[in-house]
């Protein structure tokens, strides 16, 4: 199993190219069942994740084609000609249970297996499940499986989310498009992700509006066209790569980057003392001198502090002057990191949904162990910072959402490389 090891006092000078966005290109992907005709995605982020959505698509009957060295997918899904979403797929990754709602709607039935994916908390599939009952699906558990049915088609109805959900908001967005009647979301999520959804659905015939709002209108058709669609960047790695010269000091430009993809992320590193300035590129982020300063965080959905990079946060904010608190109130379980950070010299104390970080002068370097996508790369930001040498084990989990991190933070002048098990 591979690990990365980073020695760190490195400050950082360069560029970084922000990739195209791992969750949008996850929604989009699945898309592309809701027509017989071919979706070409430009842009798409070159993952581990992809690669599973790749094979459970190809496994519904699905042709994809990797173009550009993967930055281009053509998906042609003329036919689907198994409707069972494996456990042996599946479980490696929770966005599997978006190909549901666009098979339901343009056959009529699916059956997919409850989901896997991070250790993060219960985030359960219900909302997805009662929305797609609401438009007049059938579901029934049975064996780990969702047996969906809807022989007569899906109808418009009008559906309000008990609280926000991106994934159900998606499933149900493109369940809708192909419904008789009109749909209505309420509650709907906000992100850049869903916009960036709604646009391509647009691109297909689908007829959509107040997407980016908490109330979403989708008017069903009779049949969606191909489309050609770029992925959204994605915000989660740009706004990981704007921590990593507030963390080391330097300075570092975000090619590709926006502001309004993470602004509300942006507010807290300037409040921190981090400077962010917007380019003809993207996005410059600048600490040439001074410490960063302790700042109070809540995760929310969309437009609010992102949950994705809360742990990459709490990497700065451990040599940050005074104390801090994070609260979480996106998923439950979501400090595994803390543990981690501590074994480096870190001051985290953690009661519930809150963690407590006091700032310390310095991190040292030790062997740390990876528990999720966003905890792996907080640890490599902490390892940047730290002396000595720090080792990341269990990588496989930053391989899933981050591309090429290596190469990215190298070309600035970080001292980062991988190791195999071999070499090991």
């Amino acid at each position: 199993m591979d690990s990365i090891l980073v020695r760190g006092g490195r400050r950082l000078s360069g560029t970084i190219p922000i990739s195209g966005a791992k969750n949008a290109c996850l929604t989009l992907m699945p898309a592309a069942l809701l027509t017989d005709e071919p979706v070409t995605l430009t842009n798409a982020p070159r993952l581990s994740d992809i690669r599973t959505m790749t094979a459970l698509l190809q496994s519904l009957g699905c042709e994809v084609a990797s173009l550009q060295q993967g930055r281009v997918l053509v998906i042609g899904s003329e036919a689907i000609t198994n409707h069972r979403a494996d456990y042996e797929i599946v479980r490696k990754m929770r966005a599997s249970i978006l190909v549901l709602g666009p098979m339901l709607a343009r056959d009529g039935h699916a059956v997919v297996s409850l989901p896997g994916g991070c250790a993060i908390g219960a985030r359960p599939v219900d909302l997805h499940l009662r929305g797609l009952e609401a438009l007049g699906a059938t579901i029934d558990l049975r064996e780990g499986y969702v047996h969906a049915t809807a022989s007569g088609g899906l109808k418009g109805a009008t559906f309000e989310f008990p609280f926000v959900s991106v994934g159900a908001t998606e499933n149900l967005l493109m369940a809708a498009t192909l419904a008789r009647g009109t749909t209505i979301l309420k509650n709907a999520a906000r992100e850049p992700e869903i916009v960036d959804l709604a646009q391509c659905l647009r691109r297909m015939g689908a007829q959509i509006q107040g997407e980016g709002t908490n109330t979403i209108e989708i008017r069903g058709v009779d049949r969606l066209s191909g489309a050609t669609h770029p992925v959204v960047a994605d915000r989660i790695e740009l706004g990981t790569y704007m921590l990593a010269p507030a963390i080391t000091g330097g300075e570092v430009e975000l090619v590709g980057g926006r502001r309004d993809l993470v602004s509300a992320f942006a507010d807290k590193l300037e409040e921190a003392g981090i400077e962010v300035a917007a380019t003809n590129s993207g996005l410059k982020v600048r600490r040439m001198n001074g410490h960063v300063g302790a700042v109070d965080v809540t995760t929310e959905p969309f437009p609010g502090f992102p949950t994705d990079l809360q742990a990459q946060m709490m990497a700065l904010l451990t040599l940050a002057d005074g104390v801090s608190h994070l609260e979480e109130k996106i998923f439950e379980n979501r400090f595994m990191h803390a543990p981690e950070l501590i074994r480096m010299g870190a001051r985290i104390d953690v009661h519930g949904g809150t963690a407590t970080v006091t700032g310390v002068e310095k991190l040292k370097g030790a062997p740390v162990m990876a528990t999720d996508l966003r905890a792996s790369v907080s640890l490599i930001l902490a390892g940047l910072a730290a002396e000595g040498e720090t080792r990341v084990a269990r990588v496989y989990h930053l391989d899933r959402g981050y591309e090429r991190v290596e190469e990215k933070l190298s070309a600035c002048g970080a001292s980062i490389e991988r190791i195999s098990e071999r070499a090991a």
